[in-house]
């Protein structure tokens, strides 16, 4: 599968601009609002037609590098995956693996994170498929729904130079308003991959 696969596909490293659109527009999220992408990546067909997208940054939370790794330069997590529905099986696997290579190979990064979302019946099938260990679930967070989206609890916080942005100010204000509301989740499972 993977031989026809590279005759298929192409996956190559891009901006951030190039990809973002695609992202929001195909995966469950619908929103890169808030995600750090360090490194972002696109898988195109022959004609040069964006099918799949992905991007490592930061991880969303705080201080969780230290779970991973002694230098918080060591980790990054991949914030964002999706490809079209009609591409073949094995893909995102096919998609993973280049992007692990490549940053294997132009980094000095040590661990890649990612999560599985329960909420949205994900398992992690692809992460296991790529190699990645399961290091089990986490107890599931509160998610702040807006506008009929959902935003991380951190979203409320977000500081530039030190004054919060004006989207954190929207949403404390729909908060007390009650346009917006909190929301249990169901937890994700964590998911490492070593690069060295």
């Amino acid at each position: 599968m993977t031989e026809s696969l590279k005759t298929l596909y192409i996956v190559l490293p891009c901006s951030r601009k190039e990809i973002t659109s695609f992202i929001e527009e195909n995966h469950y999220s619908h929103n890169i609002n808030g995600c750090n992408a360090d490194y972002c990546f696109k898988l195109v067909d022959k004609n040069e037609t964006i099918c799949g997208a992905m991007f490592y940054g930061k991880l969303a939370m705080a201080n969780q590098w230290k779970r991973f790794a002694d230098n918080s330069e060591d980790v990054t997590e991949l914030r964002r995956l999706v490809c079209i529905d009609d591409t073949p099986k094995n893909t995102e696997s096919y998609f993973i693996g280049h992007t692990l290579r490549w940053l294997k190979k132009n980094t000095k990064l040590k661990v890649v994170v990612s999560y599985s979302d329960l909420e949205y019946g994900h398992t992690g099938v692809i992460y296991k498929a790529s190699n990645f260990k399961c290091l089990g679930a986490k107890v599931g967070a509160k998610v702040i729904i807006f506008n009929g989206k959902r935003y991380h609890d951190k979203a409320v916080r977000t500081k530039y130079k030190g004054e919060l942005k004006p989207f954190a100010i929207r949403i404390k204000d729909a908060l007390v308003s009650g346009e917006a509301y909190y929301q249990e989740t169901r937890g994700k499972v964590t998911f490492v991959y070593s690069l060295r």
